[in-house]
């Protein structure tokens, strides 16, 4: 099978490449490697750098390489930023899901795998939060991947694409072998801003809030593994093509920490008090995501191999200290 991974450059999709590979496919990427990094591509890929919301070029790469499937990580991310630029976050996200969407349309490839996120729930009324639980963004990146899953949804109606969206829940950790993590610049993610911390010991770890409604007052989020997180995308894509029904499955484990909770596992794994100072809120975070995937695990078969916190953060101390200054790109 030929899959084209757009974000391929990036932490999530990058893995997604290497998985893929390793299990017999053959891979294109397409990233514009604004945040991504061409170093996490593994080499057997063929790689071209470009935009998503270029549909000529998109359209000509799915001919070109007679590609089967998309996987689409492309999207920028981050809850804080997207609060005090969401427009930058509609033009990038939405925009590029239609371009993406006609490209496909034009070239007759039918199967798409999306990477979507807990962030289309908003403030749910009860956890753990099932697929039916209602959709109620709080901040302009979870809106945007909102809509992005309806505009799938008349793709699908309208064209015949096939696609399925991965809510994800908080991904973690890194590549088993130490080949592949997370690298952002700014970071913005909890555990690499940890271990950052830890490895620097300047002490300038922060946690951002610590008055929610939780048990410690500090947010409440369920950490996937980012291996495990593709495991699913390799299983939905399967189902996708056997089934040829586009559908909808939480990612996570259905366990939740908090960031204090977080930081003390942090702390137990590297053998380093990592210091940290308490601010105030930022803009956008529910009080706590938590996941029931057990669709995820009966339809797909999916059955996450790294549950337990502390083994999740091990993968991403094993990356952090061997690549200190990241990929270096």
């Amino acid at each position: 099978m030929r899959i084209l991974i757009i974000g391929g450059a990036g932490y999530i999709g990058s893995q997604a490449v290497k998985s893929l590979i390793n299990e017999g496919s053959e891979i294109v990427v397409l990233d514009s490697l604004v945040t991504g990094h061409k170093r996490a591509i593994d080499p057997k890929a063929k790689f071209y750098q470009g935009d998503i919301e270029d549909t000529f070029l998109v359209s000509q790469i799915l001919r070109t390489e007679k590609i089967d499937a998309v996987m689409h990580f492309a999207a920028y991310s981050l809850v804080p930023e997207s609060v005090k630029k969401p427009l930058k976050y509609y033009d990038n996200n939405v925009t590029g899901m239609i371009s993406l969407l006609k490209a496909m349309n034009d070239a007759q490839v039918k199967y798409l795998v999306f990477s979507s996120s807990a962030a289309t729930y908003g403030i749910p009324k009860k956890l753990p939060i099932t697929e039916d639980t209602p959709l109620n963004p709080i901040n302009p990146y979870g809106e945007t991947k909102m809509m992005m899953e309806k505009i799938m949804h008349w793709a699908d109606k309208a064209d015949g694409i096939k696609s399925i969206a991965l809510r994800y829940f908080n991904v973690a950790g890194a590549a088993s072998d130490g080949s592949i993590g997370e690298d952002h610049a700014p970071e913005t993610h909890l555990v690499p801003n940890i271990l950052n911390s830890a490895i620097s010991g300047d002490g300038k770890f922060t946690i951002f809030g610590n008055d929610y409604d939780t048990k410690d007052g500090t947010n409440v989020r369920d950490y996937v593994q980012v291996e495990d997180l593709i495991d699913a995308h390799i299983l939905a894509l399967r189902h996708l093509i056997k089934t040829n029904k586009s559908d909808v499955f939480n990612l996570g484990t259905a366990h939740g920490y908090s960031n204090l909770e977080i930081l003390e596992a942090a702390r137990k794994v590297t053998g380093i008090d990592i210091p940290y100072t308490m601010g105030p809120r930022r803009g956008g975070d529910p009080d706590s995501l938590v996941a029931d995937s057990s669709k995820a695990r009966t339809v797909l078969g999916w059955q996450p191999q790294h549950e337990n916190v502390e083994e999740v953060i091990q993968t991403a101390w094993n990356w952090h200290k061997n690549h200190p200054e990241g990929y270096d790109d």
